[in-house]
């Protein structure tokens, strides 16, 4: 993948860089998805290694040329300026950052403070829930992320409550998801708080959040969502879920510099999360008080505009159906191999699916296979454990990846 060219800068934002760069949409996002001229032009604008087939974009994804140079300009500023500008200037320009977030998100910016990333905000939203009593329970799932998983069970001692653990249909569909979760709900009365995942980095799944969240309330359950893999992998939109608590990603499918997150409060529901550690930086009645990084990045907080401009330039739509087209491409073929099964059904799915060969879904195995992969055939995917019905493998396309990547993956699973 090329530059788009050394001339590139950016005065101050991403967004006319970006709107120059980037090829303008001529059709609906679906009809677009698999236009490799359009997609092409986008893929240029990010500058990756040729030493391997990337399908691992679920770790984080690299900022786009124009990002890069917002960060690099920002990183030269704080430099150049040091203590003086972040004692000064720094805290207002953060403000500015942080209402950009906030308008993206469709949050007000009272609601939303910067974390460094989606395990800092959701801990921080997990751990200060105060809702809890003695011997309520909380809930979570096989594909929650490990991290959240840990802080679940942690308010065992924190809260002194009883921790029940779920495991997700397989094969799943929407039906079966959702009678899953208000399975058990009904048959864990003493349920109060629950974790729930929008898309699950281990399988893909994009589970009904909206419609769980809904069951959750008429049961005077809450709901921490861990959202982050959504925003930015598919046309998102904070307010329809219905839940009060969110935590975000930004250095994955936003395409913020490594190290930037988000969490939200519903601003009518702040009593409910705890100051972080009695934090006293900030009014009690602040959202800023609800997490305490330290010293951050002051340089990857102050891109975060940028980051949303390029995001913003391409289209969340035509991402989305663009990302969902690569993952519909490799899998279709895979659901012809008889020894693949394939995770994530189509209408619950995104950029992520991940996949198993049947027989072979022990940890020693399935880290084999991704091996293979690397090695043999010179893909990059990743294994993830955990779920309850054995390892299995996450691939995931990113926009700087081509039709041509994907099918050259679906000829290496064949001959797995």
């Amino acid at each position: 993948m090329g530059a788009v060219g050394a001339s590139l800068t950016l005065p101050g934002s991403a967004l006319h860089a970006a709107a120059s760069n980037l090829p303008a949409p001529s059709r609906a996002p679906a009809a677009l998805a698999g236009d490799e001229r359009h997609w092409g032009a986008v893929a240029k604008t990010y500058n990756v290694t040729d030493r391997i087939v990337n399908l691992e974009g679920g770790y984080f994804q690299p900022m786009a040329l124009p990002v890069l140079a917002e960060f690099q300009r920002q990183v030269d500023l704080v430099n150049r300026g040091n203590s003086y500008y972040a004692r000064g200037e720094y805290l207002t320009d953060l403000e500015t950052a942080r209402r950009r977030a906030a308008d993206a998100l469709g949050a007000g910016v009272e609601e939303i403070a910067f974390t460094r990333g989606a395990t800092e905000a959701m801990q921080s939203l997990i751990g200060g829930y105060n809702q809890l009593r003695p011997n309520d329970a909380v809930l979570y799932a096989d594909l929650d992320y490990p991290g959240m998983q840990y802080a679940m069970k942690w308010l065992a001692s924190r809260r002194q409550v009883r921790v029940q653990r779920i495991d997700i249909p397989e094969p799943p569909t929407p039906s079966n998801v959702v009678d899953a979760y208000v399975g058990a709900l009904d048959s864990n009365r003493d349920v109060r708080l629950l974790l729930l995942t929008h898309i699950s980095h281990k399988t893909g799944l994009v589970l009904p959040v909206a419609t769980i969240v809904a069951e959750a309330r008429r049961r005077d359950v809450d709901v921490i969502v861990d959202a982050a893999h959504a925003w930015g992998q598919i046309d998102f939109d904070l307010k329809s879920l219905g839940a009060d608590f969110v935590g975000f990603n930004l250095h994955k499918w936003i395409g913020a510099p490594v190290g930037a997150g988000l969490l939200y409060i519903r601003k009518e529901r702040l009593a409910s999360i705890d100051r972080m550690m009695g934090d006293e930086d900030s009014p009690p009645d602040s959202v800023l008080s609800r997490v305490h990084s330290g010293t951050a990045h002051f340089a990857t907080f102050l891109t975060v505009p940028a980051a949303l401009d390029f995001h913003l330039a391409i289209g969340p739509g035509y991402k989305a159906a663009r990302l969902k087209y690569l993952r519909d491409r490799w899998v279709s073929k895979a659901r012809a191999m008889n020894s693949v099964d394939v995770l994530a059904p189509d209408e619950m799915s995104a950029a992520i699916t991940s996949f198993r060969i049947r027989g072979q879904t022990g940890s020693a195995e399935t880290e084999r296979l991704v091996t293979r992969l690397r090695d043999e055939h010179g893909i990059l995917t990743v294994r993830r454990p955990g779920i309850a019905r054995g390892d299995c493998i996450r691939v995931t396309p990113a926009l700087y990846n081509t039709s041509e990547d994907v099918d050259q993956f679906a000829k290496a699973l064949e001959r797995l």
